[in-house]
Parts: structure tokens; C-alpha cells; sequence
């Protein structure tokens, strides 16, 4: 399983939506599970951790609402809620009980895939006005500086960009063709420069690096704790 790969929830009780949301969905790269009802949604959800959750309203037993609040009681895991009712008063009860999107059946594969695209880009999209924590490495993206054991050091836009798409990544695997593409930089060597000066910057003993690690033949990845 690729570490980009993202792992999606289809929960419907009508077999022929959730085989086909499977398939569309697994032919564009997509993890797929399905469930087809409450129950056996949240005995998933309590083993696997879902990016996303596609979630009909209308089913047997607990309903897509209520099931909604269970979920976002426990996770912060995004919903789109699917319904054959597209009037105005079921979509706002939808989002006000915290489903991150609706749309009403029928629809199409593709609107849906837009969806989540732009869904699972917000939800990553980092927040570059606060600091953000690597172990006890403090980084302000914003002030362009790390600081670490009382001491600030400074970073270079390259090394923002390195940083802001890795935080925004945690656990994924950067080759350095990735991180030359989003540094700016084109040179192997320059890169791994690159990433030996974040780790002076970031970690407590950068010869043995906890957080920015190498991935041997594959490239660098972030972990946070």
C-alpha cells in the first residue's frame, strides 16, 4: 500500500451505490472499505483509520444524521453525506450537525470525486499563522525560524516549502524528485544538503534523526509524534 493512498469509507445499504462508488473510487487511486449500515460502520471506524467518509442518509436502523454526530463526537474525520432529498432544510441539517458536504443523489461519479479532492485539500491545508511542533523543535513558518533548546535558527523559503508540504503530509514518503520540484531546487546533492540542514534545525541529535527521516531508494519523510 502506497503511503499517499487514501482510505475511504463508503457507507450506503443499497448494494449497487456502494459497488460502484467502490470501483470508481479504487480505479483513482483510493483505498476503499464499504459498510452497508451504522453498525457495521462504526466497528470499521474503530480499526481503521478513514481520510474520508461517504455517508447515505437514508438507511435501515440508526440513519446518516445520527450517525454523523456519533462519528464527529469521536473523530474529526471529514463527511459527505449522500440523499435522494435535496431540499434546502435536509443539506443545512446536514452541516449543522457537522458533515463537511452533501449532495443529493443521483449524482455523478466525477462531482463526487471533486468533492472529496477538495475536501481532502482543506483538510490538509496547513495553517502557516500558528506554530507547529516537530518533537521540541518549534517551528514558525510564518517568522521563517525554528526553535530549539533555546536557540532560534532561521529557514530559507526552500526550506518553508520543504517543511509546509511535509507537515502537511506527516508519515509520507518525499522522493527527492518531490522535493526538488517543490523547493525549486533541480540537484540531488543540493537537496540532500537541504534536508541535512533542516535536520541541524529540527532535531535534538540530527546524526541519528528521529523525525526527518531517509527512506533508503525511496526519499525522506516526516514523522510527528
Amino acid at each position: 500500500m502506497e503511503n499517499n493512498k487514501l482510505h475511504i469509507l463508503v457507507v450506503d445499504d443499497d448494494d449497487r451505490i456502494r459497488n460502484l462508488l467502490k470501483d470508481y473510487l479504487s480505479n483513482n487511486n483510493y483505498i476503499v472499505s464499504t459498510a452497508e449500515n451504522a453498525e457495521r460502520a462504526k466497528e470499521k471506524i474503530n480499526y481503521i483509520k478513514f481520510d474520508i467518509i461517504i455517508l447515505d442518509v437514508m438507511m435501515p436502523g440508526q440513519d446518516g444524521y445520527d450517525l454523523t454526530k456519533d462519528i464527529k463526537k469521536r473523530f474529526k474525520i471529514p463527511i459527505i453525506l449522500l440523499t435522494a432529498k435535496g431540499e434546502v432544510e435536509n443539506r443545512i441539517k446536514g452541516l449543522e450537525i457537522g458533515a463537511d458536504d452533501y449532495i443529493g443523489k443521483p449524482f455523478e461519479p466525477k462531482e463526487l470525486l471533486l468533492r472529496i479532492k477538495n475536501i481532502i485539500k482543506n483538510t490538509n491545508k496547513l495553517n502557516l499563522n500558528v506554530a507547529h511542533t516537530i518533537g521540541k523543535a518549534i517551528v514558525d513558518l510564518s517568522k521563517l525560524k525554528i526553535d530549539l533548546n533555546d536557540k532560534s535558527k532561521k529557514i530559507n523559503n526552500s526550506e518553508k516549502k520543504v517543511l509546509v508540504e511535509m507537515l502537511s503530509n506527516p508519515g509520507k514518503t518525499f522522493s527527492r524528485d518531490e522535493i526538488g520540484k517543490i523547493s525549486g531546487i533541480k540537484q540531488e546533492r543540493s537537496i540532500d544538503v537541504m534536508i541535512t540542514r533542516l535536520r541541524q534545525k529540527i532535531e535534538m541529535d540530527p546524526k541519528n534523526p528521529k523525525y526527518l527521516q531517509t527512506i533508503r531508494g525511496s526519499g525522506y519523510v516526516l514523522w510527528i509524534e
